[in-house]
């Protein structure tokens, strides 16, 4: 006869049945859509869609987009979040609120706001354009732009969780025996940090991915330049709505791949 699993202290009790309930109601909630997707696609007619020029283009878009996205918010966002987190000032309280604004704001009010400030007549934009000739809106560049404005706070907000966990014993012993501030970030802080980064990035790269109001907002749907794969399945979804099932598998099947790759790190950084 087996003996029967103990529960440690840490983990605590196990939840009650009807909290197991009203669990299992939200995974069906987020299953359902999911399996809608599946039934509805036309699989007969996968090839046919997917070899469409317009599909590719949207494609190599989103990804080269979404990609470059990643890049500038980590660039950004690793410096910001560490000033976040070990920062000492009071204004820090209103920076923190201004990196959780994009998460709340509808995605057009960002596009908006984004022409407000780099469009033609906007304030960083019309100077722009009149001394170096720079236009951002509708271009290659506003879809990075755009998903990096929605993107940033989710792997700042990661990574300065991960900060604030972090031991700061290890620090203070690379301190005393002589290391810099750089190669105590260089040689102590980065590498225990790099779970979290690894699952900050992956929620960016996921929500740069699937950017869609403020993109079509400040950067247009022009085939060929701007249209992301999102854009184009709203314009199917109009058209041939069959086609837009497939492409929302597309988009759901890359983005599953991308997480899946890393979700031993993934995991790692959020028990952390």
């Amino acid at each position: 006869m087996s003996a029967r699993p103990r529960t440690s202290l840490r983990d605590g009790l196990g939840p009650p049945l009807v909290v197991r309930v009203v669990a299992g109601l939200a995974v069906l909630l987020l299953f359902l859509p999911l399996a809608g997707l599946v039934a509805r696609a036309p699989w007969r007619d996968a090839l046919d869609v997917l070899l469409r020029p317009e599909v590719a283009a949207a494609l190599r878009i989103s990804l080269v987009a979404s990609v470059a996205s990643l890049t500038v918010a980590t660039l950004l966002g690793v410096p910001l979040a560490l000033v976040l987190a070990r920062g000492r000032s009071g204004w820090l309280r209103g920076v923190r609120a201004l990196v959780l604004l994009p998460m709340v704001l509808p995605p057009v009010v960002g596009g908006v706001a984004l022409l407000a400030a780099f469009g033609r007549r906007g304030l960083v934009g019309g100077p722009l354009e009149r001394i170096a000739g720079l236009t951002i809106p509708f271009s290659g560049v506003a879809v990075v732009v755009a998903a990096t404005f929605v993107a940033l706070p989710f792997l700042v907000l990661a990574v300065e969780g991960g900060v604030r966990q972090l031991d700061g014993r290890l620090e203070e012993a690379a301190a005393t025996l002589g290391a810099s501030r750089m190669t105590i970030l260089r040689r102590v802080v980065l590498p225990e940090l790099a779970p979290t980064l690894a699952a900050g990035m992956a929620l960016a790269w996921a929500r740069a991915l699937g950017e869609f109001g403020a993109t079509i907002t400040f950067a247009g749907n022009l085939p060929q330049r701007t249209q992301t794969l999102p854009l184009l399945v709203y314009l199917e979804l109009e058209r041939d709505p069959a086609a837009a099932f497939l492409l929302s598998i597309v988009m759901l099947a890359v983005a599953v791949v991308i997480l899946v790759a890393l979700r031993g790190r993934w995991v790692g950084g959020l028990r952390r």
